[in-house]
């Protein structure tokens, strides 16, 4: 176990490493000056030099790469262009409104995933199986942006049971903050849940065609004993997969639907850095996201090892 653990801890920092120089590069080479945009078109060459110089923008590719690693190591934020204040912080700030929307996703996303893969797999061939089928396909071919843009015309303007956007922050009002969030959670999660529940269905078909299964029947188990205790767990491993890359991509992308509901998310962060021509908080906030996606699956590689045992011992 702890051979296995190191192995997937020395990929981690490799993938990370590689991860820090991919980022730095592609925004290396984007057109666009920030000392231009933050002086303006007006500023003198001499001006616009002293401020390269004092942002580090006249070393070259591998002297700023040094020095942004460097920093991030030692623990020291950078600070952003626009906002005037170190990029940590606005990466908690933000991080305070993606991170539970998109745990909160992922628990609907389960939620439904799991009992009606679970019952379209009991039910092969049958009204159910085709009726829970029929809904994923659906659901597949919804948007996310689209599905949460009808939540907000049914339940907020038409019942107004939910704001129709904005965040009241966890600190003015806890309840309100957590309303915020449910309807983009909700959209964000039933899209995701089309897709686990499918699998899920498909994982479990072919569990229960296992040989242990049949034996375990044939002992007189009872079938809620069979298909919980015995099948699920050897079904959830390509389940797992597809729930890591689900919840990274979480993370990471949730930049469409933070702008339905005007949102101060992660997404919507980047978004505006981006237009702002804001390096410092793009490349850290970049560099954040794409570390976000591979801890998770480490995160799930080492939950292989608990749900299969057979792991252990390769």
């Amino acid at each position: 176990m702890l051979r296995y653990l190191a192995k997937k801890l020395i990929t981690l920092v490799a993938l990370l490493f590689f991860v820090s120089i991919t980022v730095f590069a592609v925004l290396f080479v984007l057109p666009g000056d920030p000392a231009q945009i933050i002086l303006g078109i007006n500023a003198t060459p001499e001006a616009l030099a002293a401020l390269r110089a004092d942002l580090g923008l006249d070393k070259s590719f591998w002297g700023q790469y040094r020095e942004w690693v460097g920093n991030l190591l030692a623990g020291r934020s950078h600070h952003s262009i626009h906002y005037k204040m170190p990029v940590f912080d606005l990466i908690v700030d933000s991080l305070a409104v993606t991170g539970p929307m998109a745990l909160m996703a992922m628990g609907f996303a389960v939620l439904i995933s799991l009992p009606l893969g679970i019952y379209a797999a009991r039910n092969q061939n049958r009204h159910g199986d085709v009726t829970v089928m029929f809904f994923t396909q659906l659901g597949l071919a919804t948007p996310e942006f689209w599905f949460g843009i009808l939540l907000i015309l049914l339940l907020s303007v038409q019942l107004g049971w939910f704001s129709a956007g904005g965040f009241p922050g966890w600190a003015a009002d806890p309840i309100g903050a957590f309303k915020a969030l449910l309807l983009p959670a909700f959209a964000l999660g039933v899209i995701r849940a089309a897709i686990l529940t499918r699998l899920t269905r498909s994982s479990m078909l072919e569990v229960l065609r296992e040989d242990y299964v049949r034996t375990a029947r044939a002992k007189g188990l009872r079938e809620r004993s069979v298909i919980y205790v015995h099948a699920l767990r050897n079904a959830l491993i390509p389940v797992l997969t597809i729930m890591g890359l689900q919840l990274g991509q979480l993370l990471a992308g949730a930049i469409i639907i933070e702008n339905v509901y005007f949102l101060p998310g992660l997404g919507r962060l980047v978004f505006n850095a981006i237009g702002q021509r804001d390096l410092p908080v793009v490349r850290d906030i970049v560099l954040f996201m794409a570390a976000a996606v591979v801890v998770v699956n480490f995160v799930i590689d080492v939950a292989y090892a608990y749900v299969d045992p057979r792991i252990k011992i390769n």
